[in-house]
């Protein structure tokens, strides 16, 4: 199997809205982001799968071993060397692979955020920084376009949050910031214990709102000349809000269950965006 092909298989095993989007791009650039997603997926897998914080934070040594080892031009992984001959034809900043590790690490030190600031940076190292790898990969003429990468990748990662707040507990974690519980009268316990109540949804109301805002945000920031080149994220953010919606629809219920989308619609909404341009 070539690397390619591993990152290929990575990728579509996953399930995720993300695969949709990179059906649409020139064969080079769709080779570049699957990559990428690889990578993301690997290191995301070392904290998700693990028992042994000690035996993650190992892993997660070795690959910041290995990043170091693609940007000198000797990676040993499928990954780094389907990774490695894309990294200067689109300029990939090597210290953004490093703060995406450094994302997955904090999963293994913190598992509640006391503010949405602090949550912010979190969600910067995991997705606001993957947004601006991707970006790159999709092709930017103007520098601010960067800005609506990172802005996109909080709207995208704040989705995730919402639509996997059961999921999380369940690993015992809480994304949803502190203060924002109290707030709303929603003590950490109702959230681990899986009880949905009034006060949940009116908790779950607010972050949809603020989500919302964040893809608008986003889009306001992409500058004109570059919504072409960036279509692919453009499809991403049509897929997510998509399912925003449908978490809403449902009254939030995310504590027991997990709200996705069909393959055909997602594949839908990537035509859809795809032909609007």
């Amino acid at each position: 199997m070539s690397p390619d092909e591993y990152c290929q298989q990575k990728a579509a095993q996953s399930g995720s809205s993300f695969y949709y989007s990179f059906l649409f791009l020139p064969l080079e650039r769709r080779r570049a982001i699957t990559a990428l997603y690889a990578f993301c997926r690997e290191v995301d897998d070392v904290v998700d799968e693990s028992t042994d914080d000690a035996v993650a934070r190992t892993k997660l040594n070795w690959w910041r071993k290995e990043i170091n080892a693609m940007l000198a031009g000797q990676p040993t992984h499928p990954v780094t060397k389907a990774l490695q001959p894309h990294i200067r034809s689109y300029e990939l900043d090597g210290a953004h692979f490093l703060a995406i590790i450094d994302g997955m690490e904090m999963d293994l030190n913190q598992n509640r955020y006391l503010d949405f600031i602090a949550l912010q940076k979190y969600c910067w190292h995991v997705a606001g920084v993957v947004g601006i790898l991707s970006a790159s990969i999709f092709g930017i003429s103007n520098p601010r376009t960067k800005e609506f990468a990172e802005k996109l990748g909080l709207a995208l990662q704040m989705t995730n949050i919402i639509r996997d707040v059961g999921e999380d507990a369940r690993k015992g974690r809480i994304y949803l910031p502190v203060n924002e519980l109290q707030q709303f009268n929603v003590p950490a316990n109702d959230i681990l214990n899986n009880r949905h109540s009034k006060e949940f949804e009116a908790l779950m109301q607010f972050q949809f709102d603020r989500a919302q805002t964040l893809y608008n945000d986003a889009l306001q920031s992409l500058p004109a000349e570059d919504r072409k080149a960036q279509r692919t994220g453009l499809i991403m953010a049509s897929i997510y809000r998509a399912l925003l919606v449908e978490v809403q629809r449902d009254g939030f219920h995310v504590l027991s269950q997990r709200i996705s989308l069909t393959p055909i619609r997602k594949l839908w909404l990537a035509w859809k965006t795809y032909i609007r341009g």
